[in-house]
């Protein structure tokens, strides 16, 4: 039955924009674990018109969806999604900058943004240098690092709801907290509004090298991995809570607890998405029998994995 309205949906989408819409396209290449299956169907949404097709396609059609952006923060597994995957384009890469703030579109990867604020001496996102992802991602799940975040810099972020309406939020509205607000998960965001800080080049660009330095320092940031696995608990952290239950360098498949950060998987050779997923499992359940702390997953998991319990 869902193959039937897989191809529906194809065809009334690739009628639309036929340029921008391929099916059964390999997902592995497009996260940092390079790891994952299919979509069913993948779209580039280039303007607002086209995302409003994709939404009310997926809804006419009762088929999931995933907002794609540079892949890391997320597992896909092996069989893929039979739904539709998509990227933010064209309308949504604007960066515009307004005094000491800059309003960027969703689809602006974190690195851009670092660089167009320290090109106008605007300060306060060197913690940003080498979090990899997209403004929207990162202003949906609070993405930060050396102890401040994204909600410490947001002013207001608009994004696409499912009853197809534009919504701007002030910052009173979002609900921040650790890795996590209130946007909706089933919303998309298409730019952010965030608050900077006059600096000079000199200062803004010590900032960022000491902070590219100790992530080069205490990550695994020349292998394939897709950020931090679990949430830190309170008042610890997940990567000390894994060493200590003697999980550092653990393998399964290809798929490796990193030596150098115990929060961060590795793919060290051809791992499967299986692989990792058996990993989180391991790794959480030994964390659990030996502190007894339940550890949640940070990055997103996408799919069926009853395969992978087989």
């Amino acid at each position: 039955m869902k193959e039937h309205l897989i191809k529906r949906l194809y065809e009334r989408l690739h009628k639309s924009m036929p340029d921008n819409v391929v099916a059964d396209k390999p997902l592995a290449k497009l996260t940092t674990l390079r790891v994952g299956g299919k979509a069913s169907i993948f779209a580039t949404v280039d303007t607002l018109a086209e995302l409003r097709l994709i939404i009310q396609g997926v809804k006419d059609y009762e088929l999931p969806f995933l907002i794609l952006g540079r892949g890391s923060n997320i597992l896909i597994s092996d069989e893929g999604l039979t739904g539709v995957v998509f990227q933010l384009g064209v309308d949504f890469s604007h960066m515009v900058v307004e005094g000491d703030e800059i309003r960027a579109g969703a689809a602006v990867t974190l690195a851009s943004l670092v660089q167009t604020a320290l090109r106008n001496k605007l300060g306060g996102l060197s913690f940003a240098v080498g979090i990899p992802g997209t403004v929207g991602a990162a202003v949906t799940i609070n993405a930060g690092a050396q102890g401040s975040a994204m909600s410490d810099l947001v002013k207001n972020v608009t994004y696409y709801s499912t009853d197809c309406r534009l919504q701007k939020v002030g910052i009173d509205q979002l609900g921040y907290g650790y890795r996590t607000s209130r946007i909706p998960k089933d919303a998309v965001v298409v730019e952010a509004r965030l608050g900077l800080s006059l600096s000079s080049t000199e200062i803004i660009k010590s900032q960022m090298e000491t902070n590219w330095r100790r992530r080069k320092a205490s990550q695994p940031v020349d292998m394939p991995n897709a950020g931090s696995m679990f949430k830190n608990p309170d008042n610890d952290s997940a990567g000390r809570l894994i060493e200590a239950a003697g999980c550092k360098g653990l393998k399964v498949g290809g798929a490796q607890v990193s030596e150098k950060h115990a929060n961060f998987f590795i793919n060290t050779d051809h791992a499967s998405a299986a692989d990792f997923y058996l990993l989180m499992r391991s790794v959480a359940a030994s964390v659990e029998e030996t502190s007894g702390v339940v550890l949640e997953p940070e990055i997103k998991i996408i799919g069926d994995w009853s395969y992978a319990s087989r």
